[in-house]
């Protein structure tokens, strides 16, 4: 019985620990997604208030709590802090919750904790305007190769790691291939440009990492999300039919999607029009 509390207890105060080292990761996001597109290190100056410059204190900079401390707002000239922040700290810190439930404590675990980062952070960027900074596209594919070799080494050594190494160039290689193939198909069809040039550099990191398989079902799901959300949108007025709308946002749902889901999703796919293969 007391074996099986403290258990509960170390499996709380796990859960909690992981939740909060991500909400703080949450915290460093909410700075790259300001300073980088803007050309502002990212290191210094330390957080501050954007109109008194005031430096935010211990307590000020507690994940999500800080916000709430000051109940939104900055404690010398009162002016409102986007709910945003404490919004992308509590997401990040769930994120890094689910991949610890669904990985444990591995090599994955680590590698799905940034890419899930990085989407994050390219995600909102490209919401806020309309860019996929190369920074972090191609910081991202290369460590998604690196990924890809470690994930191999620990499976079977340097066989594993090549192999593993083949699978992410040829999700990398097939992104650039199909999303340049699409934008270039869509821009002939609509006669005007179909989409960004940053695209097909978010899908390549993404093919990186996942590997040419899921960087499909990646492909299909932010399609099929984009379509929803934008024909949504459209109809209620809130787009015009020709207005350029971000796709790295659908990407990278479409990514943490497959994450999570991805086997699944394929599995049930190959059972359902492949019964007997």
């Amino acid at each position: 019985m007391v074996t099986d509390i403290l258990i509960s207890l170390i499996n709380i105060l796990t859960n909690l620990l992981v939740f909060f080292f991500g909400s703080c990761i949450g915290s460093f996001l909410n700075v790259v997604i300001y300073r980088l597109p803007a050309g502002i290190s990212i290191v210094r100056p330390s957080s501050h208030c954007p109109r008194c410059k005031h430096k935010l204190g211990n307590t000020e900079n507690v994940p999500v709590l800080g916000w709430l401390w000051l109940k939104g707002r900055c404690r010398w000239c009162k002016t409102p802090i986007s709910i945003r922040y404490p919004l992308v700290e509590a997401t990040t810190g769930i994120l890094f919750l689910l991949v610890y439930w669904h990985e444990g404590l591995s090599i994955t675990t680590i590698g799905y904790w940034y890419l899930l980062s990085n989407l994050l952070t390219l995600a909102l960027i490209d919401l806020d305007l309309m860019i996929l900074p190369n920074p972090l596209t191609q910081s991202g594919l290369v460590l998604g190769l690196v990924f890809q070799i470690a994930m191999g080494w620990n499976e079977s050594q340097l066989p594993g790691a090549a192999t593993h190494l083949i699978i992410g160039i040829m999700g990398a290689v097939l992104a650039i291939w199909l999303f340049d193939g699409i934008g270039i198909m869509g821009t002939l069809a609509f006669g005007q440009t179909a989409m960004g040039g940053g695209d097909p550099k978010l899908a390549a990191m993404i093919g990186a990492w996942l590997g040419w398989k899921y960087l499909l079902l990646t492909g299909f799901l932010a399609c099929l999300i984009g379509a929803i959300i934008g024909g949504g949108a459209m109809v209620l007025g809130w787009y015009k039919s020709k207005q350029a709308i971000p796709f790295g946002p659908y990407l990278a749902l479409g990514a943490v999607l497959t994450v999570f889901f991805g086997e699944a999703i394929l599995s049930a796919y190959l059972q359902l029009f492949f019964p007997y293969s």
